[in-house]
């Protein structure tokens, strides 16, 4: 996978050590088949995501905004919500399935 770090990193690195995000275009990462349904106005080639592909996070400011609403859903955490509520949190209790 051809990938960059993302420009924002040390502050990324801030909110948790262990993720590294990235930025991919979104035809590289292999979202679920629902996520990817939700998706229209869009080339998936020509659309970036900035991920933490292992943790499945999102960063939402660098990704596009329709990527990201049709992530909401899925079993990826949008960055604010592992932040404050996902794995992201001390005592690691996550709303989500991951």
């Amino acid at each position: 996978m051809s990938a960059r770090s993302c420009p924002d990193w040390p502050s990324l690195m801030e909110v948790d050590p262990d993720l590294q995000f990235k930025h991919y275009f979104v035809s590289e990462v292999q979202l679920p088949a629902d996520v990817l349904a939700r998706v229209s106005h869009v080339s998936l080639t020509d659309v970036e995501i900035c991920c933490d592909f292992d943790h499945h996070v999102y960063n939402r400011t660098h990704t596009d905004s329709e990527i990201a609403d049709a992530l909401r859903d899925s079993h990826w955490f949008d960055l604010d919500d592992w932040a404050t509520s996902g794995q992201g949190t001390p005592n690691g209790i996550s709303p989500h399935a991951a």
